[in-house]
């Protein structure tokens, strides 16, 4: 049987015998199994001790896991959260006060907001309703629960953006920002690690699901075919979207078979994935690819619209984890939680840039699938 291309490049230091065999997940209320070399990749992108990195990654999976049950609580006052750092715990903001001490007994801290998220997705919505579009000079749009409004990034101003800004004012209250322009991630044929499709573009595996893995759906449209590491047939699209979303399912055959892996690149170890639980705005990230291998960063927004040259991908989720040409498709991990697969950024891993992934857990949903997990 051919080995896929987690396998292969796992092959050094997976140990996942004894890991699976025991198939033991860490009850919620402990602190969390962590995979060898995620530490030291969080001490490396943060500037932390090793210390300060294993509490970092216990009070992120405690956010990630208090936070559902802090936004019901807050009801129809949830006005957004997000991971502070500084204190290690979920900051939850409220429209209305009274509802602070239902939150807070979850075990998430409060703060005020002054427009619930509910209002600020609507109006999100709204301005990705907007009839004529947006042109390439604005880079994208997300909600910002910091300042209640939506925050509107622009590369290029000019006349055709002013037109856009104003059409978007009419709708949604706005905060407008510079940034540079994003492009997805995808690459022609070159060497390394690939999976290719159709013979002369490479992406990177996402996660392993039962029956193949996620990736990018900018990377082929279905029914295309792909090939491994090896060359050798690995399997075709059997469902992908983009534009509007950036997502696909790989159905796997030829004798390829899927594990609950993410490569460490031997920057760290085989990381691996044990759920989906989505990490809150502030808290790490971990990302890794064909091309630029592993790099970390942090969650800096969610549902975000990214205004590629394509056309417009909505429910995109930020991140300050640097990627390159090729890197598209590839896992995003914050510990051992997948979060997405790569879709597109900005810049490069020598000068640094800002990436943005299609969350995974809407490509399970959309498809039908089950995540592979140790």
């Amino acid at each position: 049987m051919k080995r896929s291309l987690v396998m292969r490049a796992s092959a050094s230091g997976l140990l996942l015998s004894g890991l699976l065999a025991a198939g033991a997940v860490s009850p919620a209320h402990a602190a969390p199994e962590l995979s060898p070399g995620l530490v030291p990749a969080v001490q490396r992108a943060f500037g932390l001790t090793a210390e300060q990195a294993a509490t970092r990654l216990a009070q992120e999976d405690t956010a990630a896991r208090v936070e559902p049950a802090a936004k019901a609580a807050a009801g129809a006052a949830y006005g957004g959260s997000w991971f502070d750092p500084a204190r290690g715990v979920l900051v939850v903001a409220l429209t209305d006060r009274t509802r602070a001490g239902a939150v807070r007994a979850t075990g998430a801290e409060t703060t005020t907001a002054t427009t619930s998220a509910a209002r600020l997705d609507a109006a999100k919505a709204a301005v990705d309703a907007l009839p004529t579009g947006a042109p390439a000079g604005v880079s994208g749009w997300r909600t910002d629960p910091r300042t209640g409004s939506v925050r509107v990034t622009v590369n290029t101003p000019g006349a055709d953006v002013d037109a856009f800004l104003a059409a978007a004012g009419r709708v949604a209250p706005l905060t407008v920002a510079p940034g540079p322009k994003p492009t997805t991630l995808s690459a022609g044929t070159v060497g390394g690690d690939p999976y290719h499709i159709n013979g002369n573009t490479r992406c990177s595996i996402g996660f392993s699901v039962h029956g193949g893995f996620v990736s990018a759906g900018h990377c082929g449209g279905a029914g295309s075919s792909t090939t491994g590491w090896d060359g050798s047939y690995l399997g075709n699209f059997a469902a992908s979207q983009f534009p509007g979303d950036d997502m696909a399912f790989i159905r796997t055959g030829g004798g390829w078979w899927t594990v609950p892996v993410v490569i460490g690149w031997g920057q760290v170890s085989d990381q691996l994935v044990r759920g989906s639980n989505e990490a809150p705005v502030g808290a790490s990230v971990c990302r890794s690819g064909s091309t630029s291998h592993w790099h970390c960063g942090t969650v800096l927004g969610k549902n975000e619209t990214v205004n590629y040259a394509q056309g417009a991908f909505h429910g995109a989720t930020r991140t300050n984890a640097c990627a390159e040409p090729g890197d598209s498709g590839g896992s995003f991990l914050s510990g051992d939680q997948a979060q997405g697969v790569t879709s597109g950024g900005w810049g490069n891993c020598s000068s640094g840039g800002q990436t943005w992934f299609q969350p995974v857990n809407e490509i399970l949903q959309r498809y039908g699938l089950t995540l592979h997990t140790a």
